[in-house]
């Protein structure tokens, strides 16, 4: 138990640092304008693009550390079926 516990937390661990890195590319192309030309100036409401950004910065980390969890999990379970069975 204590395997498929610490799998899945490090499964979990490694989902959020693979999305940190992961997620910031796929917003920005994401969220480019399509049509806009390169060098024009758009106007924007930066408190809106802040809070967009952030809550899918963080939703996209969720999802990689359920991902992750899940396959620490599927890991876990899958040693510890290999592994001998101990009678003492």
């Amino acid at each position: 138990m204590k395997t498929i516990l610490i799998l899945t937390l490090s499964g979990a661990l490694i989902g959020v640092a693979a999305a940190s890195f992961i997620v910031p590319p796929l917003l920005s192309w994401y969220s480019t304008p399509g049509g806009v030309p390169p060098g024009t100036q758009t106007m924007v409401q930066m408190a809106d693009v802040v809070r967009y950004v952030s809550s899918k910065m963080i939703q996209g980390q969720a999802i990689g550390a359920a991902i992750g969890g899940v396959m620490g999990l599927v890991i876990g379970v899958m040693a510890r079926r290999k592994s001998p069975i101990k009678t003492a």
